[in-house]
């Protein structure tokens, strides 16, 4: 068995594998690996036996559930119309500047990924700012590149 067929027995040992689970599981997988490989998408499907297309329309349903690899920081900004509206594209031009990639671009270092997201619920305090899990709101251009320094040094 390989690290990820190892992970995901435990994981379904641990949650069980009915259906109703599935989402638990594919969350402890990305804490884990930091992502849901094809790989652990197929053992998964196996260990719930399951479609891999069932997975894989779970995975791609959920924007917290990546599919591709990214970088040890992820930094997403909220794009909803209220957002928007308290200055979202200011903050994510600077960000993007600040990072040297672009929506969807990683770092070359990987320590950074910088995405959007539907919406972080905190429409009341936009525009807001999420790196890793934890929420950044009422964000300027000039305090979320201070705190993305911070997490440089980390």
């Amino acid at each position: 068995m390989t690290n990820i067929d190892d992970l995901v027995h435990k994981l379904a040992q641990e949650y069980g594998t009915h259906r109703s689970n599935l989402l638990s599981v594919l969350q402890a997988v990305v804490a884990h690996e930091r992502y849901l490989s094809e790989e652990a998408m197929l053992t998964v499907a196996r260990e719930f036996n399951i479609s891999s297309a069932e997975v894989f329309g779970t995975a791609s349903f959920y924007t917290f559930l990546d599919t591709t690899p990214r970088g040890k920081n992820i930094v997403r900004v909220c794009k909803t119309i209220a957002c928007h509206m308290k200055g979202k594209e200011q903050l994510v031009a600077a960000l993007e500047e600040a990072l040297d990639v672009k929506i969807g671009g990683t770092t070359s270092d990987g320590a950074f990924t910088l995405l959007t997201a539907s919406c972080l619920g905190w429409c009341h305090k936009g525009p807001v700012m999420l790196v890793n899990n934890d929420v950044y709101p009422e964000m300027t251009p000039e305090a979320a590149i201070a705190i993305i320094n911070k997490y440089r040094h980390q």
